[in-house]
């Protein structure tokens, strides 16, 4: 018998039963997570009786939209104003933030000076250090700044991550010197390397980043609600939080208002969501 040739792997297809029983634990799992929102649509199609009352029911008798025009229809706190800010604030925040941590990621990895194992230290320090210990210094510094009331003293002081900056680093760390040694020898610096070989190269991890960082813009509400003083300068967040005041409880349009501010993050998670999973499992390198 001759020994040239190897048996070839037969490749196992699943069957019919296997793949139903792959879809029912998938739909299994999803359950739980679909949960919350079947309940804010449930809630935001309900009455303010029906909210209150101790019968519980899957679905309203009579679906209302009273919660939705409620919501765009409040002078005190708009809705559709404040989607405006939250989108501004989310759409520049998130792509310059990730882009300033892969310049900062970059140069502790890649750049050879005596300074940058300090930096890179300062950096990781700031990771200690709670949020609410900084919170008045930065609100001093920005209102100092005249940055209250304004979209630059929203925006600017959540520019900069540090956890973003570390996983970053590492990625660059990882990333081939030879393809750099290829970039430097047509005769590429370290900016050009950067933004022609290194930046590319790390798309699924900035997509991945860049989308987490949108989602947390978007969802802020302690800082925008102190240095957005003008209603007109309320965040999506700050705008839902008027429905529950000591006067009255409007519930179907604080539901309606978290539908309307969830819709925005299920359209970038399903955009992105190619990107992300590259940017969790690939190693960032293009063939």
């Amino acid at each position: 018998m001759s020994h040239d040739r190897l048996p070839r792997r037969r490749t196992v297809r699943p069957t019919g039963r296997a793949r139903i029983g792959s879809y029912l634990a998938a739909v299994v799992f999803a359950v739980p997570f679909l949960l919350p929102f079947y309940l804010l649509l449930r809630n935001s199609l309900m009455t303010q009786a029906e909210l209150g009352a101790l019968e519980w029911r899957w679905w309203p008798e009579r679906i209302s939209f009273t919660g939705f025009t409620d919501a765009f229809d409040n002078s005190t706190a708009p809705l559709g104003r404040a989607l405006l800010n939250s989108a501004l604030v989310a759409i520049v925040s998130a792509p310059v933030s990730t882009l300033l941590a892969s310049m900062a990621g970059y140069a502790v990895a890649r750049i050879r000076v005596v300074a940058a194992r300090p930096v890179f230290l300062l950096v990781v320090a700031t990771m200690m250090v709670p949020g609410a210990a900084t919170f008045v210094p930065t609100f001093v510094v920005v209102g100092s700044l005249g940055g209250v009331n304004t979209l630059w003293g929203l925006i600017v002081p959540g520019l900069f991550n540090a956890l973003a900056v570390l996983l970053f680093r590492g990625f660059y760390l990882r990333f081939p010197q030879e393809i750099e040694d290829a970039g430097r020898i047509d005769g590429l610096g370290h900016l050009g390397v950067y933004l022609r070989l290194a930046l590319p190269n790390s798309a699924g991890l900035l997509a991945a980043l860049g989308v987490l960082s949108f989602v947390e813009h978007w969802n802020s509400f302690l800082w925008p609600l102190v240095i957005g003083q003008d209603p007109a300068l309320w965040t999506v967040q700050v705008a839902m939080s008027t429905n529950l005041t000591a006067q009255a409880i409007n519930l179907p349009a604080l539901f309606a208002s978290a539908v309307v501010s969830v819709v925005p993050l299920a359209l970038v998670f399903l955009a992105a969501q190619r990107w992300i999973v590259r940017g969790i499992m690939a190693t960032g390198i293009k063939g």
